[in-house]
């Protein structure tokens, strides 16, 4: 008996037609949405052919959508390394053995993962603003990539720990017996695999980061979101101009997302990670991955007649 049916019970004839019932009425009640939201564009003139045309021209892409998606990308670009290793060192600290470093680190984690990307935006801005630390030019893009560092770097660090008590116990102590210490352990051992099996949701935070960009708008900085909004206002198609900026979004993400998967089944195939025991659910031991590590005690394993 499958867990599923240990769980749920099978709906009977009248539930089946009951759930049958709410779907269609569900799915009629979106169709009467959309028919409303498209039937109050076209009375503004939104859906008028000329609104969309005039987002591909030259003149649109080269004067704002180009130059906003450039600014987009390079804040989620440093924000992104930043936050990975923001989020590396303060996972770390909270696991390591060490009292102190250990509740500093995870003071910090919990304090950033609590406070809200845009207020963290407001406050740096403010800051840099008033005191003119990196520039009129630069005091938004320092603040947006400040605050999208410590919120998702803090996020990445919960991400680092609870992947690596994840871990099977065996890994550790397979690494403790062969005479590393608790750090070797860790950083040669248990991070390595606990970052693959970790990468979709570490990928998840990255697209994260790079969607919480478009914040930056609220403290003038020209991201992409900022672009469409000029080009809204200067040609007077709003709408069109912000659903182009979904579709650019998307389509990054999109791209990331994929990019990501071809990286983890690479690394799957070369054997990287906790492996799964061919017929069950187990994990693989450590002592069968593990590789020689200088300066460490060789032990011979099981059977070898040494």
């Amino acid at each position: 008996m499958s867990a599923q049916n240990v769980l749920f019970d099978a709906p009977g004839p009248k539930a089946r037609r009951r759930h049958a019932i709410l779907t269609i009425i569900g799915f009629a009640l979106a169709a009467v949405t959309a028919g409303l939201v498209l039937w109050k564009l076209q009375a503004q003139g939104q859906l008028e052919p000329e609104m969309w045309s005039v987002l591909f021209t030259a003149d649109v892409w080269t004067e704002y959508l180009i130059p906003g998606l450039i600014n987009t990308l390079k804040a989620a670009a440093i924000s992104i390394v930043l936050a990975v290793i923001f989020g590396l060192l303060f996972g770390m600290g909270r696991l390591s053995h060490n009292g102190p470093i250990r509740w500093f680190s995870g003071i910090v984690v919990e304090f950033f993962r609590s406070v809200p990307v845009l207020l963290m935006m407001y406050f740096f801005f403010q800051l840099f603003a008033f005191n003119n630390y990196f520039g009129t030019e630069y005091n938004s893009l320092a603040a947006v990539v400040l605050a999208l560092t410590l919120y998702n770097g803090a996020v990445i660090a919960e991400l680092v720990r609870s992947g690596v008590h994840g871990l099977p116990t065996g890994q550790s102590e397979a690494g403790l017996s062969i005479g590393l210490t608790a750090g070797q352990t860790l950083r040669s051992i248990q991070l390595p695999q606990a970052l693959t099996a970790m990468l979709p949701a570490l990928v998840g935070q990255l697209v994260v980061i790079l969607k919480d960009s478009a914040l930056g708008t609220a403290i003038t900085y020209p991201e992409l979101l900022q672009a469409a909004k000029d080009v809204g206002t200067a040609y007077g198609n709003v709408v069109p101009a912000y659903v182009l900026a979904a579709v650019i979004f998307i389509v990054i993400n999109f791209g990331l997302t994929t990019l990501a998967g071809r990286v983890e089944r690479r690394l799957n195939r070369r054997g990287r990670g906790p492996r799964k025991v061919a017929g069950g659910g187990g994990v693989v031991g450590a002592s069968t991955v593990l590789l020689p590590i200088e300066g460490a005690p060789t032990v011979a394993s099981p059977g070898s007649g040494r």
